[in-house]
């Protein structure tokens, strides 16, 4: 799919929204009046509850994602509900899967948007680049899952990362050494054509321009499952590294084709492209060997105390789930969210508007594994560092690191030319 196409489904699913919406919301009701001590109270607030809207794949390509995310979510919010909430408040969330469809994405939004607060979770680039005109007009924040650079700069998407430009940008320089690239080398940048891989491939020419190597560009659709053309465009080119931007199953496709067929060079991916269960199918030795992870997300093994405890109360919680990295985005969201409403209490305005405005106080964000993030300029992204990981059977997550956070050298100047 090129990016006319792409665009044109976004503006298709934007045309479908404004049809399923027109009848009968008429526009969002987002004035706020006084509720439970002296609190604005928008859409979504009562007296005794705040609910959150959560848009997600729970059937589609990246369910295994979209499930940790949304149990690490809900076990956060069942420790603060059990605390007493928020603002004296039971905060609910209200879910709706999508299956990763753009289509099915909007007619989920126009049926739950005026029931709720914010957006604690909205999972995939394509399906927030169709609601983002709508989450404008609506004035309804959201928490989202897809972390390309085109969100940066609107008032109330926010993404909770890094973007996969920056997450290209810092692996690649780790990718240069580890492939021991020298000027003029070939490298692989197998990407899929949309908001997703196109902020990846961006990233992925600027690290390259930088190192002085040549990209051989292959592009892939989100359904495609079998990566064998791709490996041999690339095994014909010569290249000595691949860069990645794709699903789970499509990684384990492009690594394990890439060693069955003797390529065997490091591959850098991009933070969605795995998930342990991989370590299930017959790639694991090549992805053991070959496939690195470029991440603003810690590994699951790592001795900080937040990703320790994030572990063993979804393990206990939640005992017969795979771990994966998910399980810290769903607890970044959640944590985000409930500082960004307790902000908005002492405020005393959780109308849309004034949860919007408390976001962009958290200058300082703690968000619980290590790392401290800025919420306060939409148009730049929350954090900048990212860990390179790498699959590992036997250890907690299947990923160990390799590198902890970091950023390029170049990271500044790639910054200032590209915005992320």
């Amino acid at each position: 799919m090129n990016r006319t196409s792409t665009r044109s489904a976004a503006l298709l699913a934007a045309a479908l929204l404004v049809s399923l919406t027109a009848c009968s919301t008429k526009g969002a009701n987002t004035s706020a009046e006084a509720g439970a001590g002296g609190v604005k109270a928008g859409p979504g607030v009562t007296d005794t509850s705040i609910t959150l809207g959560v848009l997600t794949d729970l059937s589609g390509p990246v369910a295994p994602l979209g499930k940790s995310s949304l149990q690490a979510q809900q076990l956060y919010m069942d420790q603060v509900n059990a605390a007493g909430g928020v603002c004296g408040r039971q905060v609910k969330l209200l879910v709706r899967d999508h299956g990763y469809d753009v289509q099915k994405a909007v007619a989920a939004y126009a049926e739950i948007q005026p029931q709720v607060a914010a957006m604690g979770q909205l999972l995939g680039s394509g399906q927030t680049a169709a609601l983002l005109d709508s989450l404008e007009k609506d004035r309804l924040l959201a928490l989202v899952g897809g972390n390309s650079a085109s969100l940066l700069g609107n008032a109330h998407a926010q993404l909770i990362g890094t973007t996969y430009g920056i997450e290209m940008v810092n692996g690649l320089e780790f990718l240069a050494k580890a492939a021991k690239l020298a000027p003029g080398d070939k490298v692989g940048m197998v990407y899929q054509d949309g908001d997703y891989g196109g902020n990846a491939l961006v990233g992925a020419r600027f690290a390259a321009g930088k190192a002085g190597v040549q990209l051989v560009e292959q592009t892939v659709k989100p359904t495609d499952t079998d990566m064998t053309a791709q490996v041999t465009a690339l095994k014909a080119a010569g290249v000595k590294a691949i860069a990645f931007s794709g699903t789970p199953a499509q990684t384990a496709s492009l690594v394990g084709v890439a060693a069955a067929t003797g390529l065997l060079v490091p591959v850098l991916a991009n933070s969605p492209a795995y998930v342990p269960q991989l370590l299930d199918t017959p790639a694991k030795p090549a992805l053991e060997k070959l496939l690195f992870v470029s991440s603003a997300q810690p590994s699951l093994d790592s001795a900080n105390p937040g990703v320790q405890k994030l572990v063993a109360d979804y393990q206990a919680k939640y005992p017969n789930e795979k771990l994966n990295q998910a399980i810290e985005v769903g607890a970044v969201d959640a944590k985000l969210m409930v500082d960004t409403l307790k902000a908005a209490c002492q405020a005393k305005d959780l109308s849309r508007d004034g949860i919007t405005a408390a976001l962009r106080t958290l200058k300082q964000f703690d968000n619980g594994l290590g790392g401290v993030q800025d919420y306060s300029d939409p148009a730049k992204a929350p954090t900048q560092k990212t860990y390179v990981l790498q699959p590992a059977s036997g250890v907690t997550g299947g990923l160990k690191t390799v590198q902890d956070a970091g950023t390029a050298v170049g990271l500044t100047e790639y910054l200032a030319t590209a915005h992320g």
